[in-house]
């Protein structure tokens, strides 16, 4: 073998100028052509050419090329298999070392070739699986825009030129400049929009979505993501897509749940919610609000002898009076069939009686319906905030319970849930004052805890204090517990109460223990504020935040506690004994728990 090709790691042989035999050859060589490299040894360029052009090549064209010639070719295997190769062709001359070829020439071919199977296969794989993603970015429903480091726009799919609208001329000009100033002056926000594009090229990792509103109206979702080659962001790709059907659809759909599809009117599912949010407000500002539950009299026998339709029609003049009687802060809504609901903010009895007697006025006209005129009536119950309850379904049930008794007295007219006018005018004056002075007083420091010593009867020694709530009020006085206590219960005002004197409680008796005082605290807990998922996170805080130990806390609780939801009572009362907080029920007997029941709990002392 020639040293010439020996060390070269592609397939090489020299061949003689002249007869065309090869000369010599390397392992490459033999490998690339699947023979035996002696048998190679003996074979002629003829025999291993693949193709006619080659054939000519060889027999007269490679006298007449250049020193060296490349070219792309193919070679025959011993096995027939063409072999696509890159083949290379150097006129070498023979000098020192070198013996003149057979033929007596100077020269000989120097024949290098690299076998292209897996760059080729590479590349139509590569070529495939571009032609799909082109296929793909043609044909998806997302308009596609994919930019550079400097934001160079690289490429796009028709898709994005139709939803941004953006002039061809500007595309085929690669005018990048002019394409980013058309989609800002699309956008709505466009100082938002700069503001995101900004943060993304300060941060060419981040990825994210968010929404795009154009000027003609359509909604934009955009997605980003960084565009990587070998882990590194060379780009980001961006993709629109168009929600605006979609939304339109899910807002219609929200309509339909929340909307009585006969009035159009909010429906029974948005009823909580309002109230609930007359709930928080009246209880933020001290006010009261009433509830009106108004049902047709006699409306059954109208829509049997008309037919529903004509009932229908009916209704849905009745809908339109009561809202036009109502004001705008005002909710009116249908809970279904011929019954209606009225809510009144910032409304006291004399108010609530004011919008009472003005529905019954709207209702006296005729309803004119295919020609036949009908005088109707209607039964109001009414529910005020905070005498008549403190949750939605307490209110809602007041109401009705209202309304079903004014009908069986004969309809026509309404009634509050409380009938003593007078009683109640001053009743619900006064629980609003207190409930407003309450919270007033909480955030003032006026109320105070005052401590009952506990004995024990054998020693007569002091083991423990029961911790007393007292308020003092500079207009209202001394507000005894059995007055402001229920108001509290009632708006759930004692939930904050209570929090405040676990911690004042527990604070005392850390300070007791300082100077050498053991005593146990014992404090009251309400129903409502046991039922606050963070209640025994609550005890244990305290605790922790003043350093005493849950052994010489205990929380005195209502048998009532025990028979409302008592699985969840007795997880809650087996958490707080966990604590090492010790338990008690307080007026036992009073309800109708018996001792066999109280076996369940980890209770540790009755009064």
């Amino acid at each position: 073998m020639s040293p010439l090709i020996e060390g070269l790691l592609d397939a090489a042989w020299l061949v003689d100028p002249d007869s065309l035999r090869i000369l010599s050859a390397n392992a490459a060589a033999a490998t690339l052509l699947g023979m035996d490299l002696q048998a190679l040894c003996r074979a002629d360029a003829l025999e291993l050419a693949a193709t006619p052009e080659d054939v000519v090549f060889w027999e007269s064209g490679v006298a007449d090329q250049a020193d060296s010639t490349d070219s792309q070719t193919f070679v025959s295997r011993a096995d027939g298999k063409l072999v696509p190769v890159l083949r290379r062709v150097t006129r070498i001359p023979f000098g020192s070392g070198h013996a003149a070829a057979p033929g007596g020439t100077n020269e000989t071919y120097l024949v290098v070739m690299r076998d292209r199977s897996l760059e080729l296969r590479t590349q139509a794989e590569l070529e495939e699986r571009l032609s799909q993603l082109r296929a793909t970015l043609e044909s998806t429903t997302d308009g596609i825009l994919v930019t550079d480091l400097t934001g160079r726009i690289v490429n796009f799919n028709p898709r994005f030129v139709a939803l941004w609208g953006v002039p061809e001329p500007l595309l085929a000009e690669h005018d990048d400049a002019a394409v980013s100033a058309w989609m800002l002056r699309r956008v709505s926000d466009p100082v938002g929009y700069t503001r995101r594009l900004q943060s993304l090229d300060e941060s060419m990792t981040l990825e994210g979505s968010d929404v795009l509103t154009l000027r003609c109206g359509k909604v934009l979702e955009r997605r980003t993501l960084p565009q990587r080659n070998r882990g590194q962001p060379i780009g980001r790709v961006f993709s629109f897509r168009d929600i605006s059907d979609s939304l339109e659809a899910n807002r219609r759909i929200d309509a339909m749940s929340s909307t009585d599809a006969l009035t159009g009117l909010p429906n029974r599912r948005v009823v909580a919610s309002r109230i609930e949010y007359a709930l928080a407000l009246a209880q933020r500002e001290g006010v009261a609000f009433a509830l009106l539950h108004l049902n047709l009299d006699r409306f059954k026998p109208v829509n049997d002898a008309l037919g529903s339709a004509a009932g229908d029609r009916v209704l849905v003049e009745v809908a339109r009076r009561l809202t036009d009687t109502m004001r705008q802060v005002d909710a009116v809504a249908r809970l279904g069939a011929d019954e209606f609901v009225m809510l009144v903010h910032q409304a006291d009895m004399q108010r609530a009686e004011g919008a009472a007697r003005r529905l019954t006025e709207a209702l006296q006209a005729p309803f004119v319906i295919d020609g036949v005129n009908l005088t109707l009536t209607a039964s109001i119950g009414i529910a005020l905030f905070p005498g008549d309850g403190a949750t939605p379904d307490d209110l809602l049930q007041a109401a009705d319970a209202a309304m079903t008794e004014l009908k069986s007295a004969g309809g026509a007219g309404y009634r509050f849930h409380h009938q003593r006018a007078g009683a109640t005018v001053v009743a619900l004056r006064t629980r609003v004052k207190l409930d407003h002075a309450m919270r007033h007083a909480l955030a003032s420091g006026r109320f105070r805890l005052h401590y009952q010593p506990q004995a024990d009867l054998d020693s007569g020694e002091i083991v423990g204090a029961e911790a007393l709530i007292r308020w003092r009020d500079p207009e209202l006085g001394d507000v005894p517990p059995t007055e402001f206590i229920p108001v509290a219960e009632r708006s759930g005002f004692i939930v904050s109460i209570g929090a405040w004197v676990l911690r004042q409680a527990v604070q005392q008796a850390a300070l007791w223990h300082g100077r050498g005082h053991r005593l146990l605290m014992s404090i009251n807990v309400s129903a409502l504020q046991f039922q606050q998922p963070d209640f025994v996170d609550s005890v244990a805080q305290a605790l922790a935040e003043v350093g005493l130990d849950p052994q010489w806390l205990e929380l005195e609780m209502t048998e009532s506690i025990l028979i409302q939801d008592a699985q969840e009572a007795l997880h809650r009362l087996q958490a707080l004994a966990r604590l090492g907080v010790k338990l008690a029920i307080d007026d036992f007997g009073t309800g109708y728990s018996s001792l066999a029941y109280l076996k369940r709990f980890p209770i540790g002392r009755l009064k």
